[in-house]
C-alpha cells in the first residue's frame, strides 16, 4: 500500500479512505502481503483526475459504480465482427472532458445500457468515433446528453429495422456476401430519405 501511495502521489491514509469508500478495489492476497497492481493505481489517478474536474467523491464512487456493472469491451463489439465505426479509448477523466458536467451515473448508465461505451481494465471504450464526436457536438450546442442518449436509443430501434428490411431484401435474391457488397447502396437510400425529411420538417413555412 505504501508503494501504491508513493506512485499516486498521495498519503497511505488516502488509499485506505478510498478503499473504505468502495472507490477502490481490493488487493490480490498472499498470505499476509496485499499485491496491487497497474490498475489500482490507474484507478487513483482516474480518482486525482475527476477531482480535478469538479467531482465529489460521491459522484466518482457512483461513477466507479456504474463502470464496473459496464460490459466488458470483447461482450461489447463481440470477436471478429465487421464494422466500419472506429472504436475510441478514453480514460473516465477524458471522457469528463468530453461531455463536461454532463457524465452523471444516469447517463453513464444509459450510454453502458445502450452499447455505446465498454470497459477495458481502467479504460472506457466508447463503441464509434463518430457518435462519441456528434453526441459531444450536440451537448455544446446546449442539448443534455440525457435527450441527446434517449434520442440515440430511438434512433437505434429505427436503424435496427431499416438493416432488417435491407438484410431481407437482398437476402431474398442473393447471397451474404452480395449484401456486404451492396451495403453502400442501402447507406445512400437511407442517408438521401433523412436528408429530405429533415428538409421537409426543417423547411421555414410557406408565406401567407
Amino acid at each position: 500500500m505504501a508503494e501504491l501511495a508513493e506512485a499516486a502521489g498521495i498519503t497511505v491514509r488516502t488509499v485506505r479512505f478510498y478503499r473504505e469508500r468502495g472507490l477502490l478495489r481490493p488487493p490480490r492476497r498472499e498470505g499476509r502481503i496485499a499485491w496491487y497492481d497497474e490498475t489500482h493505481l490507474a484507478r487513483l489517478r482516474t480518482i486525482a483526475a475527476l477531482l480535478e474536474r469538479g467531482h465529489t467523491l460521491n459522484g466518482i464512487a457512483e461513477l466507479s459504480e456504474a463502470f464496473d456493472r459496464g460490459r466488458d469491451v470483447g461482450e461489447l463489439l463481440g470477436v471478429g465482427v465487421p464494422t466500419e465505426e472506429t472504436p475510441v479509448r478514453l480514460s473516465a477523466a477524458e471522457l469528463a472532458d468530453h461531455f463536461a458536467g454532463e457524465v452523471t451515473p444516469e447517463n453513464l448508465q444509459a450510454a453502458l445500457d445502450l452499447g455505446y461505451l465498454g470497459t477495458d481494465g481502467e479504460e472506457i471504450v466508447h463503441v464509434s468515433r463518430r457518435l462519441l464526436d456528434v453526441s459531444a457536438a450536440l451537448v455544446r450546442e446546449g442539448i443534455p446528453l440525457a435527450e441527446v442518449l434517449a434520442a440515440g436509443a430511438k434512433v437505434r430501434d429505427h436503424a435496427e429495422a431499416l438493416a432488417r428490411l435491407f438484410a431481407d431484401l437482398v437476402l431474398a435474391h442473393s447471397t451474404r456476401q452480395d449484401a456486404e457488397r451492396l451495403r453502400p447502396l442501402a447507406k445512400s437510400v437511407v442517408e438521401a430519405e433523412l436528408s429530405m425529411a429533415l428538409d421537409r420538417r426543417l423547411s421555414p413555412p410557406p408565406q401567407p
